[in-house]
Parts: structure tokens; sequence; C-alpha cells
């Protein structure tokens, strides 16, 4: 990745930090670590960041607490690292926002990975030539050229991941995508606990999009085949 990207680390075990920060400024990112929440917050409010990897377990503030915070007022990508077993956290830690989380303890080159992963599904907003084209769902339209959920006249703020699910149900609306489907194409490992993760995003992408996300119109699920996206 270009060393355009900056990243922010969150962890308060400072030779973790210390590795994490050489590896990845090896790897080719400007890197910015900070200790506790309280410290990253600072940094947040001077600095724009591309990705926050975040521990979970803090003192003080945790990592999911925060997390929530965050995506109250920005959609930077957040992954965040949890310890290993703890599946209550990974989907806490979902639910509250996070775009992926990585189990400790992990290999730095998984890490990596992880990261690029989720970069890859930031959508990149290019100048298109043609005029926009829009698919009208309720009160909102989507931007497909841009990849943006408008109300109105103002962005909708989606986090990567949804930027990304968006984008796959866009590519084929009215047609079912199954949740392994999902799963690969946000370039995920497999198995249960993956398909679970998708479900979480959906159920938080379905409170942008439904007037009533128990009862969804425009995203709906179809027994036995996955996920529908059916624009007006």
């Amino acid at each position: 990745m270009s060393n355009e990207i900056h990243l922010l680390i969150v962890d308060d075990d400072e030779r973790i930090r210390g590795l994490l920060q050489k590896f990845l400024i090896r790897s080719g990112f400007c890197v910015t670590a900070a200790r506790d929440a309280a410290h990253a917050r600072r940094l947040l409010a001077g600095l724009e960041f591309d990705l926050i990897v975040l521990d979970v377990m803090m003192p003080g503030e945790d990592g999911i607490s925060l997390t929530r915070d965050l995506r109250k007022r920005m959609s930077t990508p957040i992954l965040l690292l949890t310890a290993k077993g703890e599946t209550a956290d990974r989907i806490a830690g979902l639910e509250a926002g996070a775009d992926d989380y990585l189990p400790k303890p992990f290999e730095p080159k998984e890490l990596l990975l992880r990261i690029n992963a989720v970069l890859r599904r930031v959508p990149h907003v290019e100048e298109a030539e043609a005029p926009p084209k829009y698919l009208h769902l309720g009160r909102l339209r989507y931007d497909v050229e841009r990849g943006e959920l408008w109300e109105g006249e103002q962005v909708v703020r989606l986090t990567a991941t949804e930027a990304q699910l968006m984008r796959i149900f866009v590519s084929s609306p009215g047609e079912p995508v199954s949740r392994t489907d999902l799963v690969e194409r946000l370039g995920r490992d497999g198995g249960q606990a993956q398909e679970r993760a998708v479900d979480v995003q959906i159920t938080r992408l379905r409170r942008k999009l439904e007037d009533d996300p128990r009862q969804p119109r425009y995203l709906q699920t179809v027994r036995g085949a996955g996920y529908m996206l059916t624009p007006e």
C-alpha cells in the first residue's frame, strides 16, 4: 500500500504497540500510535486516518465503547483486536460498527492482509463522466457511480463494509445474494461465524435504509437464498 495510507494503532501494551508500528511502517504505511482511548480521541480530533486498529481490552474506556462513539460521527474503517475465543466481543464489536476483527495472538502478516482487505472495501469516489444514475429506496437515493447514499441533501454515512455491501447488492438488484457469497465477496474467511458477522452488518445497514428495520422493504431476507435489494 502507498505510504499515503495513515493508520492509527490503539493498544495499551507498549511492546505490542511498538512492534505493530515498526512492522506496518516497514510495510509502507504511515503509522501513529495511541496508548488508550483518551489518547486516541485527542489524535482523532486533529488528524485524518484511513483506518484504525483498535484493541478491545484496554484500561479505562474499552475498544467497543470507543468504536460505538466514533461511529456516530465518522466512517473511518475500524479493525478490532479481540481476545482469542471471545466471540461475544467480536459480535459486540461488529454491532458497534467495526468493519472486521482479528483474534489475539495473531501473525503480523495476517493483520496486514486484514488491513489491506478492509481498505479495498472503502469506496473510492471518482469524478463521473456521465450523469450519475440513482436507485430510489423510499426517502433515500443511492448514487451508483459514487457509491453514496443520500437522504435529501444529506449524505448518509456508511462504514466501509456497509458501502461494499451496497455495491454488491446494487450490482444485481432484485436478485438474492447468499450469505456464503457475501462472506466471499467481502474478502472474509468462510464459516458460520463469518456468516453471523454478515447478518450483523445487514442489520446495521437496514437501520439506515428502512423505515422499520424489523419489516424490511428494500433489503429483504429471501428464505433459503440470502438477502436481496429491491429498489423502487
